[in-house]
């Protein structure tokens, strides 16, 4: 599912029109995206919780070239599924 599907459900689902849609979808998203990035966590009950991990430091290799690279330290998203996703999908 694409974001133009996903608009097209939730204003089926709420009976509302697609561009109310996108924007709650695009406001839910930029409010995720700034929780994250002020480091804290999003819990959505029973769907589940985005959090931010540090990725450390660490030498790669070129597949090319056999050369040992250095990858630099960032953030990474973490997404962790709720019980009640995780019942739906199984």
């Amino acid at each position: 599912m694409n974001k133009k599907e996903l608009i097209e459900r939730i204003a089926g689902a709420a009976d509302i029109s697609k561009a109310a849609a996108e924007k709650a979808l695009n406001g839910t998203l930029a409010a995720v995206a700034e929780s994250l990035k002020n480091g804290g966590k999003v819990t959505l009950v029973g769907f589940g919780t985005f959090s931010i991990s540090q990725r450390d430091a660490r030498q790669g290799r070129n597949p090319q070239t056999g050369k040992t690279i250095e990858i630099e330290a960032k953030k990474i998203v973490k997404f962790k599924a709720g019980s009640k996703l995780s019942e739906a999908i199984n």
